[in-house]
C-alpha cells in the first residue's frame, strides 16, 4: 500500500498503526539487527522520506512499538493482581504472572530483544521517555506485590520484577523450537529436557516469590 501523506490526526494515527504492526512483523521474524529503517518503510508502505514524518530511526520505531504493547500488558497484569488477596497463595500468584504473558504474545516476541535496542544508537531523550514510562509502570505494579506481600516491599518488590522479567524472556525462548529440536524432544530419550513454558515459568516465578518472602 502507498501511503499518501496525512493531514488528520486520525489519518497519523493510522499511519503508525501501520508502522508498527510493520515493525513488529520484521522485529519478531528477523531479530533486531536484520531490519532496517528502509526495510520497515516497505514493509509498512512507505517510502523512507515519508517515514522521517513520523519516526528518526529504527531504535526509535522498536521502543515505541514495545511502549505500546508494554502500557497493554500492564493494564492486563495490574488488573489481574488487583484481584488477588493479601498474602495469595503463590501458586495463583505465578499463575497470575504467567496467564498475563500469555495474553501477550508480541510482547514476548520482543522482549528477548529490548535490550539489544537499548543499546544501540537510541538518543538519550529516546531512552530517558522510554525509561520514565517503564519505570512509572513498574512501580505501580509493585505497589501491588507489596500489598499481597507486605515481607516484598520496595527494592524488593523491584528485584522480583527484574528476576521475573529474566526468567519470563528465558523461558519464552527456550520455548521457541525450530523444526529439528521439536523432532528431537519426541524422542524418548529427550523427552523430559523438552521446554514447558507455563509449567517452567510457574516453577521460577514460586521459587523467586518464596525466596523473597523470607530473605
Amino acid at each position: 500500500m502507498n501511503w499518501q501523506r496525512a493531514r488528520t490526526d486520525e489519518k497519523k494515527t493510522e499511519r503508525k498503526a501501520a508502522i508498527y504492526q510493520a515493525a513488529y512483523t520484521l522485529f519478531s521474524a528477523n531479530g533486531y539487527d536484520k531490519v532496517s529503517f528502509n526495510g520497515i518503510a516497505a514493509e509498512a508502505g512507505f517510502t523512507k522520506s515519508n517515514m522521517y514524518r513520523y519516526f528518526s530511526s529504527k531504535e526509535e520505531i522498536f521502543l515505541n512499538v514495545f511502549a505500546k504493547l508494554f502500557e497493554q500488558w500492564f493494564e492486563d497484569y495490574n488488573h489481574r493482581l488487583q484481584q488477588l488477596n493479601e498474602n495469595e497463595k503463590v501458586e495463583i500468584f505465578a499463575k497470575t504472572w504467567v496467564d498475563s504473558f500469555l495474553a501477550h504474545p508480541k510482547l514476548m516476541d520482543l522482549m528477548p530483544i529490548l535490550f539489544t535496542s537499548l543499546e544501540s544508537n537510541s538518543s538519550y531523550q529516546q531512552l530517558q521517555s522510554f525509561k520514565r514510562l517503564s519505570k512509572g509502570l513498574l512501580y505501580q505494579i509493585t505497589l501491588e506485590i507489596s500489598r499481597i506481600y507486605p515481607q516484598i516491599q520496595g527494592d524488593k518488590a523491584f528485584r522480583f520484577l527484574s528476576l521475573g522479567y529474566a526468567s519470563t524472556v528465558n523461558c519464552w525462548t527456550a520455548n521457541a523450537q525450530n523444526e529439528v529440536l521439536k523432532k528431537l524432544y519426541q524422542e524418548e530419550e529427550f523427552k523430559d529436557l523438552k521446554p514447558n513454558f507455563d509449567y517452567d515459568l510457574t516453577e521460577s516465578i514460586v521459587i523467586a516469590i518464596r525466596g523473597l518472602t523470607v530473605s
